[in-house]
């Protein structure tokens, strides 16, 4: 008995032995994986740009999702990318950038301008940039424009067809389980219930869509002529109606598209002349994230000023909600972002501050909450807003207290209106799940929103809908008010341009929404102007979390790793699926864009 005691003491020490070795392996795995060369970048290298997989405002390391699905290609963030080409473009020992295209997940048109505008930017630094493409994308192929030498795969496609915004609408799979959506809103456009309460598109709707990719359209082209000479506007239509993306490569090469047809293993040979190289052995080459943290500038100016730029990202929502299955990414915590900006506003040294609004709305109370913080900032130091891909509805309720607000000209914004979305689940319960509630009340109202499971027990009465409206108008006023306030019009001309209506950051100058057109880096010019600054460090808040951090917030979410694996395999349609899983959770009064909208960039 004594040697069976013996034996299972030692089998169980040895599994705990062998448990925490493998815990301490799996620690460096993912340490190696995650650190960031600091070092200096190596002479006669090339910048790398992988221009695949997701797209996002800043790095959103998951390093137990990367482990686990045996891949490290994550995507790009714009911050990332930004920053390795300033750094590039600084130093002597980057001689270029090979970009690398495929097809970019959630980059929204203002991200990809932003992208772009800042190759740009590179180019005039001497330096050179090659693109190569088995296959590009519509986004892709408008970045690697401004490229020396543009080159695909002799066996490759140029995914050229034009824009189009889709909707997808739940009215009839709604009907079919039995619930209805009770709905109140202010504005003409504001369609963001349209899909739950009708299954065809409204005229309102069509029109804004439809003037919005138009103008994102002609940005695109015209650009692309600027970059291309020898392709115009005009022609860039004609191949898009042409159906070009079916063609053969060489009709790419003819048509003016690209300048070359090559293998892998000759662009290389290419990247080696540019490097004026014997081989691709003489030369190095660089990630973007290695590129970024190369950065000379992490040590504070002497002077102790800063300029802070706060990222706000996603859904304004009014508390962290815990990440589930297609909880849909990042989201702009009320309380937390509150917390964050009253920092910033104490803190001496910080002397102005850069607001990044990349967000479709949300919780129309969090955004009011935000825009008092703000505006407490605004008391004490210099608010400057720089738009990402949206800014729009409760993205643009935060954004309106700011002195100035600079937006790219595709950035989606305006959508000044709020809604109110019930879910009735009456028949689904009584009919055909043959549920009953019955209410037994003190007053009229005692049991008005009366829920299970996220839907409504019961129809709403009259004056139970009347009362609504009014609360939902209230709402209006108090937004429309606001926007008049921080842009200093009178409130009657942004009720004419609110009513829910999106607009482009080229549209949203003209009629006063917006004072510039630019990227960050022109907010934070305008931010060091007002705030009288020759020298200063910029900050990124809030600070990115530490890798220690990260890995026991990945570890404790059990859904995080299932959040990655279902955004893999659903890919485009994992945005509708959360869509879907969110339809509960737009009960209450929301300041949000009209649908999910779906660039085919």
């Amino acid at each position: 008995m004594k040697d069976f005691f013996k034996y299972v003491f030692a089998t169980v020490v040895g599994i705990l032995v062998v448990g925490l070795l493998s815990f301490i392996m799996m620690m460096i795995s993912l340490m190696s994986m995650t650190m960031q060369s600091t070092t200096k970048v190596p002479s006669k290298s090339v910048l790398v740009m992988k221009l695949s997989g997701q797209m996002t405002e800043r790095s959103q390391d998951n390093p137990f999702a990367s482990l686990m699905s045996g891949s490290t290609d994550e995507g790009i963030s714009l911050s990332d990318a930004l920053k390795a080409i300033d750094n590039a473009k600084d130093n002597d020992d980057v001689k270029g950038i090979y970009i690398e295209a495929g097809s970019l997940a959630g980059a929204a048109p203002a991200m990809i301008e932003e992208l772009r505008s800042r190759l740009v930017e590179f180019k005039k630094s001497g330096k050179f940039i090659l693109a190569y493409g088995d296959t590009y994308s519509q986004g892709t192929y408008y970045l690697s424009s401004v490229a020396d030498s543009v080159v695909i795969n002799p066996s490759g496609m140029i995914e050229w067809i034009g824009l189009g915004g889709t909707v997808l609408y739940y009215k009839d799979l709604l009907d079919k389980v039995g619930v209805k959506a009770e709905v109140f809103k202010v504005g003409t456009y504001k369609s963001a219930v349209e899909p739950y309460i009708t299954n065809q598109m409204s005229d309102a709707n069509r029109e804004q869509i439809t003037v919005y990719t138009s103008e994102i359209w002609k940005q695109m082209r015209e650009n692309i002529a600027k970059s291309r000479k020898n392709l115009s506007a005009d022609k860039l239509n004609a191949l898009a109606d042409s159906c070009i993306v079916l063609a053969d490569a060489p009709d790419y090469l003819k048509a003016g598209m690209v300048d070359k047809l090559a293998y892998p293993d000759e662009v290389k040979q290419m990247i080696a002349r540019y490097m004026e190289v014997d081989s691709p052995k003489d030369y190095n080459v660089i990630s973007v994230k290695d590129m970024a943290n190369a950065s000379t500038d992490k040590v504070k100016d002497p002077s102790g000023d800063i300029v802070a730029v706060y990222y706000a990202s996603g859904e304004i929502v009014e508390e962290e909600a815990p990440t589930s299955l297609f909880s849909g990414g990042e989201s702009i915590v009320g309380k937390k972002v509150i917390k964050d900006l009253e920092k910033l506003a104490d803190d001496e040294n910080v002397k102005a501050v850069v607001l990044r609004v990349n967000s479709p709305g949300g919780s129309a109370y969090a955004s009011e909450q935000i825009w008092h913080q703000l505006m407490t900032i605004k008391e004490k130091k210099p608010l400057v807003v720089s738009m990402g891909g949206y800014a729009a509805s409760g993205g643009y309720y935060i954004s309106c207290p700011a002195d100035w607000i600079v937006a790219e000209p595709t950035t989606i914004t305006g959508s000044i209106g709020i809604f109110g979305m019930f879910l009735n689940g009456n028949e689904l319960l009584e009919k055909k799940l043959g549920l009953k509630s019955y209410s037994v009340t003190t007053n009229e109202y005692a049991d008005f929103g009366a829920s299970i499971m996220g839907v409504m027990l019961k129809d709403m009465t009259p004056n139970e809908s009347a009362h609504l409206q009014s609360y939902i108008n209230r709402g209006y006023e108090l937004f429309t008010k606001r926007v008049a306030d921080g842009r200093k019009k009178p409130q009657d001309y942004i009720k004419t341009i609110g009513e829910g209506r999106v607009w482009t950051g080229v549209h949203a100058k003209e009629i006063g929404l917006v004072d510039q057109l630019g990227g960050l880096d022109v907010a934070i010019e305008e931010a060091k102007k007002r705030a009288k600054l020759e020298k200063c460090s910029v900050m990124n808040y809030p600070a990115e979390e530490n890798l220690f951090t990260k890995l026991m917030d990945t570890a404790t979410n059990s859904d995080s790793y299932a959040d990655a694996r279902a955004r893999e395999l659903f890919g485009e349609y994992f945005e509708i699926l959360t869509a879907l899983k969110s339809v509960s959770s737009k009960n209450g009064v929301q300041a949000s864009l009209p649908y999910v909208i779906k660039f085919n960039l």
